[in-house]
C-alpha cells in the first residue's frame, strides 16, 4: 500500500500550479513549485500539506476577499466521491492545503472564511480548518455551525459533528469542549437519525470522544436515545457506547438491558501455561448462574500483557453474548492469538487473564509468554 504522504505528491503541487495561474494573474509558477519540491519529498503527510498551504498563504492576494475568490474558483464543484484534483479543479485530498490556508489565516475575516470552508467541505472534509475557529471563538463558530445541520449537503452536516469532536484523531483538540460537551450535546441530537450513515457514524464517535472525559454523560444519554430506538439507533448508540461499554459502564450497559450478572465462576482454566510467542493462548470459563431467571450477558475478556517496568495492564477483547438461563452451568473455550502487530510490544514473563460479564470482572489466571 502506498504511504499515504504521497497523496500530496509533486504532481498534486503541478495541479495547484495549473489552476492558480488559471485564476491569478500575478503568479509566478517557477517560484511556487521551487518553494515546494525542494523540500517536499523529505517531509511527511502533515508537513507536505502544511508546505504546499505556507507557499500558498504567500502566493494568495493579500485582500482577503480575492483570497477567497481564487481558493474558491481552484475547487472542483462537480467533483465525483474519491475524486482526486486534476485539470477540473482541486478536489479530495488536495483541498486540505487550501482548507488549512483558510483555517489559520482567515479567523479576521470569520463568517466569510467559515462559509468557504462550508463550500470546500463537499469536495474534502474541513474537519481540522474548522477547529482553528473554535479555538478562536466557540461560541460565534458554533452559532454558524448549527445553521448547516439542515444543510443538504451531507458533507456539511457531517462537518458539523466531526469538526467539534474535541479529541479528533490527527487534530489539535478542543480543550473548552473536552472540559465541558453541552454546548454540541443539542447538535449531536439533531443529527443522530440523519439519513446518512457518514453522518451518524461521526455522531457515534463525537460520542465516544465525550465518553472519554464524562463517561457518566455519554451513559444517561445512551439510555434516553435508546427509549423507541429503532435499529439505526441503536446501532449508532452502541458504537457511541463501545469504549464505555468495555469499561463495563453501568449506565452504558444499562442502556442496552444488561443488568449486574447474577453468576458464579466455577473455574477459570488455562489450557496453555506456557506460550510461545507466535503460537495462541487458550482458556475455558465454567460459571453457573444463581439467577431464577433467563440473564442476558456480555462476555469479555482481559489480558493482561506486561509492560517494560514489569507492570500488568489489561486489555479487553470481546468475545460472545449469551442468554443464560436459570441456574444453568455453562462452558465455553476460546484461543487468542498472540501474534506480531505494530499496536504493541510484548514483554516475556507472567501474564495475567480475567473474565468481564456485563462490566463486572471475573476470574484471575496466569500464563508464561516465551519471547524467542
Amino acid at each position: 500500500m502506498e504511504p499515504f504522504k504521497n497523496f500530496f505528491s509533486p504532481a498534486l503541487v503541478e495541479v495547484i500550479a495549473f489552476h492558480l495561474e488559471r485564476h491569478l494573474d500575478t503568479f509566478d509558477r517557477e517560484l511556487f513549485l521551487r518553494l515546494i519540491l525542494a523540500d517536499l519529498e523529505n517531509l511527511e503527510l502533515k508537513a507536505r500539506a502544511q508546505l504546499i498551504a505556507d507557499v500558498l498563504h504567500e502566493t494568495l492576494p493579500r485582500d482577503p476577499k480575492h483570497r477567497r475568490d481564487v481558493l474558491r474558483a481552484m475547487l472542483n464543484r462537480n467533483a465525483a466521491p474519491d475524486e482526486e484534483s486534476g485539470p477540473h479543479g482541486i478536489s479530495g485530498w488536495g483541498v486540505m492545503p487550501l482548507s488549512m490556508v483558510v483555517g489559520q489565516h482567515g479567523v479576521s475575516e470569520f463568517e466569510e472564511s467559515l462559509e468557504l470552508l462550508r463550500e470546500m467541505t463537499k469536495n474534502s472534509s474541513s474537519e481540522i480548518a474548522v477547529r482553528y475557529f473554535l479555538l478562536a471563538d466557540q461560541e460565534r463558530a458554533l452559532r454558524v455551525m448549527r445553521v448547516w445541520v439542515a444543510d443538504p449537503d451531507q458533507h456539511v452536516r457531517r462537518l458539523v459533528s466531526e469538526g467539534t469532536r474535541p479529541r479528533l484523531p490527527w487534530a489539535m483538540q478542543l480543550p473548552q469542549l473536552i472540559a465541558d460537551p453541552s454546548p454540541v450535546l443539542p447538535i449531536l441530537l439533531a443529527l443522530r437519525d440523519d439519513d446518512e450513515e457518514y453522518v451518524r457514524r461521526s455522531v457515534a464517535n463525537h460520542l465516544n470522544d465525550i465518553a472519554k472525559d464524562h463517561p457518566d454523560t455519554v451513559g444517561d444519554l445512551a439510555g434516553e436515545w435508546m427509549v423507541g430506538a429503532d435499529g439505526t439507533r441503536t446501532r449508532l448508540v452502541r458504537h457511541a457506547c463501545r469504549t464505555l461499554m468495555k469499561q463495563g459502564h453501568a449506565g452504558a450497559l444499562k442502556a442496552f438491558g444488561l443488568l449486574p450478572p447474577k453468576i458464579e465462576l466455577e473455574s477459570l482454566d488455562v489450557l496453555t501455561p506456557r506460550v510461545e510467542f507466535g503460537d495462541a493462548l487458550k482458556f475455558v470459563a465454567t460459571f453457573r448462574s444463581t439467577s431464577d431467571t433467563s440473564q442476558q450477558l456480555v462476555i469479555d475478556y482481559v489480558v493482561h500483557f506486561r509492560k517494560a517496568n514489569g507492570r500488568l495492564v489489561g486489555k479487553v477483547f470481546k468475545w460472545k453474548k449469551v442468554t443464560l438461563g436459570p441456574q444453568e452451568l455453562r462452558s465455553d473455550a476460546r484461543s487468542h492469538g498472540i501474534r506480531p502487530i505494530t499496536t504493541r510490544r510484548y514483554y516475556a514473563g507472567e501474564q495475567g487473564l480475567s473474565l468481564r460479564i456485563n462490566g463486572t470482572d471475573f476470574g484471575d489466571a496466569t500464563f508464561e509468554l516465551l519471547m524467542e
